[in-house]
């Protein structure tokens, strides 16, 4: 593995199906993951998709800043420990993926095998989407938290810009380009 695959953040997605009732359950299981998951070396983030109305898939996707720490986290003896546990609640194990960068953004929760866009697509398409998301939160909030210090600043706009990006304007932005992001061009 060359140098760079192995500083290049990657994120691991998990879909599992859950047994009917046991919903509650594994939510309990889920938030113990987070909370060992947080504790690990390299770990940037945790984020659950869950399931909607009448469907029992669960995406959990934990991002980490290199492939070895993400490796760490796959082979610990607590992981092993749960996985153990969370089997008893588990119907299915849909997939196991392991995206490097920012590429969870361009996979579809139905497609996970489906072929990732070049990455200077990617990221033209993720700049196009972020610079005005950022712009418009600046503008936005600027009359309101423009005294504040840096740090909780641009903690807030953070946040915001991560979450509307995550859950509003990349999922809509790769739907709209998904001819482009797949043509040859």
């Amino acid at each position: 593995m060359t140098q760079d695959l192995q500083t290049d953040p990657v994120s691991l997605v998990i879909r599992r199906r859950i047994l009917p009732g046991k919903e509650a359950e594994y939510e309990a299981l889920l938030a113990e993951a987070i909370g060992m998951l947080a504790r690990m070396p390299g770990h940037r983030g945790t984020g659950i998709v869950r399931p909607a109305a009448g469907d029992r898939e669960y995406t959990l996707m934990a991002r980490f800043d290199n492939v070895d720490h993400a490796a760490a986290w796959e082979h610990s003896p607590e992981r092993q420990a749960w996985l153990e546990r969370v089997g008893a609640v588990v119907d299915e194990h849909v997939s196991f993926e392991r995206q490097p960068g920012l590429d969870f953004w361009f996979t579809p929760p139905a497609a996970p095998t489906l072929r990732q866009p070049p990455r200077w697509k990617m990221a033209l398409l993720t700049l196009g989407v972020l610079y005005p998301v950022s712009l418009s939160l600046n503008w936005l909030l600027g009359p309101h938290i423009g005294h504040w210090a840096l740090p909780p600043r641009v903690l807030v706009q953070s946040a915001l810009v991560v979450m509307l990006m995550t859950y509003l304007f990349m999922p809509l932005a790769t739907r709209t380009a998904a001819g482009w992001l797949s043509s040859k061009v």
